[in-house]
């Protein structure tokens, strides 16, 4: 955790994610890389020059998900969390039968949360993108979209007046594995039915291969190609 709580720092600092006298709301789905950077900002918050206060925010879809242990866990942080039901798997699922549901419910589930912030007094929302999401990103807007992009570390709305930001983007995702287990941290069991049948799971598998059989070192200089290209809110 304390590597981890590095890498978010390291992030937080170069680009300046978190203002001085936040509230930064951490959006936490339940799986393993929300609650690894709840439990880092948790801890960054106790020492960081700037004073900030962090609160988890979770939405329930309607699959049927056990928030409890995520509750148990925040309070084991000191971190206030709250959770509010959308019924997302009912709209999309039951009522619209989508066959591609993923590209909605990423919308809808956005949408709630950005509200569920604002309900709560935060503008700046801390989302659990790390290191191989950038690049399973990248690989997915240059194969099925045909531009060279990425979400970006920082992104503002200025529809909402809420500042996305992505404090994982150092941490790899093998680290996050590590420090759930160390830790023990409770990992919410996967219960949407479209789960690892997606084209980012494709993505995934896909440079996974090519780093450990064509070719190695290929993750840390697609990472640096990133930060050197002119895809917005990037910098070395």
């Amino acid at each position: 955790m304390k590597r981890i709580t590095g890498l978010v720092r390291k992030a937080v600092d170069e680009y300046d994610m978190i203002k001085e006298n936040d509230r930064v709301a951490v959006g936490v789905s339940g799986g393993k890389d929300s609650l690894v950077l709840l439990a880092a900002l948790s801890r960054l918050s106790r020492y960081h020059p700037k004073n900030f206060s962090v609160v988890g925010l979770s939405i329930d879809p309607g699959f049927g998900g056990d928030f409890e242990p995520v509750r148990r866990f925040a309070q084991r942080l000191g971190v206030e969390y709250h959770v509010k039901q959308v019924p997302l798997k009912e709209i999309i699922f039951d009522i619209r039968g989508e066959s591609n549901p993923c590209s909605l419910c990423s919308k809808m589930r956005s949408g709630a949360l950005n509200g569920f912030a604002l309900e709560n007094g935060c503008r700046t929302l801390a989302l659990g993108h790390h290191k191989d999401d950038v690049l399973e990103t990248f690989f997915l807007s240059m194969l099925y979209e045909g531009r060279i992009n990425c979400f970006a570390p920082v992104t503002y709305l200025d529809r909402t007046d809420i500042t996305k930001i992505r404090p994982l983007i150092y941490a790899r995702e093998c680290d996050i594995k590590a420090v759930v287990k160390k830790e023990n941290i409770p990992v919410m069991p996967k219960v949407c039915p479209a789960d690892g049948v997606t084209k980012r799971a494709d993505m995934h598998n896909i440079i996974k291969e090519l780093e450990h059989q064509t070719a190695p070192g290929l993750k840390k200089r697609l990472f640096h190609a990133i930060q050197s290209s002119d895809i917005p809110g990037w910098r070395l």
